[in-house]
């Protein structure tokens, strides 16, 4: 069954390598479906992939090869909330390493341009706490590409 609402990300051909790539990278993630083109269609000839369902962690996704023309931004990322270093490493890793790009304060991007947020827990349980406890974990955060867990705890406890 369909879900009611899914999230749809724009390629320009690459929507199959994508999802294959978050399958493998994000646990409680798949591809599902991959459908071609029952015909010709602006930046695509029949038989190419068109769309291609998969989750990333559980949330329902639709991948479609729409062209170049559509440039994604960090207006959209996905966020991935971590346990540990050891996981905000290997998925900072994953992406940074297969051809993307670091940014500030835990995000990234992949190769087809999709921002990614990776975010500890207890980064977010430290603004969440608000007060100088918020305060000194964001201005560690400030300072960071890849979020360091043991410098934000530090941070928290003063």
């Amino acid at each position: 069954m369909t879900p009611k609402n899914t999230i749809c990300l724009m390629f320009d051909k690459d929507a199959e390598a994508a999802a294959h790539f978050y399958a493998a990278t994000f646990s409680d993630s798949k591809v599902s479906a991959v459908y071609r083109a029952p015909s010709d269609y602006p930046s695509g000839k029949k038989g190419d992939v068109l769309t291609v369902e998969f989750t990333v962690c559980g949330i329902p996704c639709l991948g479609i090869n729409g062209g170049p023309m559509f440039k994604h931004t960090q207006a959209f990322s996905f966020q991935i909330a971590t346990e540990n270093q050891e996981e905000t490493d290997r998925y900072w890793d994953a992406i940074v390493g297969n051809g993307g790009e670091e940014s500030q304060c835990g995000w990234c991007k992949d190769r087809w341009g999709i921002s990614w947020q990776i975010t500890p827990r207890t980064l977010t349980e430290a603004l969440a706490a608000g007060g100088t406890e918020a305060k000194r974990a964001f201005e560690a955060m400030m300072t960071m590409r890849k979020i360091d867990v043991a410098t934000i705890n530090a941070a928290r406890r003063g």
